[in-house]
């Protein structure tokens, strides 16, 4: 049985898990922008790596988005969507980076970090540690002063373990537009299907390698994501639930 109609999800609701159900469905978006600048709140467009430089913060996911998305295990159904997914084995080397979206709330630190997985959710990360490919950070936009809603994304490539996962040449601008790529127009994962609207707001954010961590040079283009939970395939919300165990 196929659910096409946001009425029949949500009436559905009643016998869906609660950990499906957050994927799925969630409150109407309040947004009343895409996102907030943040460097109209006194935010910035780096994110603060700890060693006083930052990496750039390169994709937004609309707060116009399906609100479902903008939530915890939302974004990481969808990212598992576009070959993402949690670290290997949940385990975090290294200090959360933190950033500032100028939405009254201050550094704050990352939500979560996810790794390409090469089409193996939940071990497929794994690969990505050792063998180095893309990787995001997520930071939520929704503090007093802007709450969009919107999630802020520091996609990056990095290099194998052996090189200490450091960003390779242009590694800011190839993970950007690599993650992009991936999540044009439909995907899928879980019984959940989206699609994606894609749009690149050139100059938006600084160009060049001032404050930059590892000295790599940005283009300044933010890639925008309008995400919409387009379809919900009831006979696999078992199998959803599983993965968000």
């Amino acid at each position: 049985m196929m659910i096409t109609t946001a009425a029949v999800v949500i009436g559905g609701l009643a016998a869906i898990p609660a950990a499906v159900a957050g994927v799925v469905y969630a409150r109407s978006s309040k947004a009343t922008l895409a996102f907030f600048n943040p460097v109209d709140g006194g935010g910035s467009w780096l994110d603060d790596a700890n060693d006083g430089l930052g990496e750039p913060l390169n994709v937004v996911i609309s707060g116009f988005s399906s609100p479902a998305v903008l939530t915890d295990d939302g974004i990481v159904n969808y990212a598992r969507a576009m070959g993402f997914s949690e670290e290997c084995f949940g385990i975090h080397l290294g200090d959360p980076q933190s950033a500032n979206l100028g939405d009254g709330n201050g550094w704050v630190n990352q939500t979560m970090e996810l790794r390409q997985d090469f089409g193996l959710a939940g071990i497929g990360t794994c690969f990505e540690t050792l063998l180095g490919g893309n990787h995001f950070r997520v930071y939520r936009q929704n503090g007093p002063k802007a709450n969009s809603g919107a999630l802020f994304l520091a996609v990056s490539k990095e290099e194998d373990l052996s090189q200490g996962h450091t960003i390779i040449p242009d590694g800011y601008n190839l993970g950007r537009d690599a993650l992009a790529e991936a999540v044009m127009g439909t995907t899928h994962f879980g019984g959940v299907t989206y699609t994606t609207r894609v749009e690149r707001m050139l100059n938006l954010a600084p160009a060049g390698t001032i404050g930059v961590n590892h000295d790599i040079s940005v283009d300044g283009t933010v890639i925008l994501l309008t995400v919409t939970i387009a379809l919900i395939d009831c006979m696999s919300l078992p199998t959803l639930r599983s993965t968000l165990r």
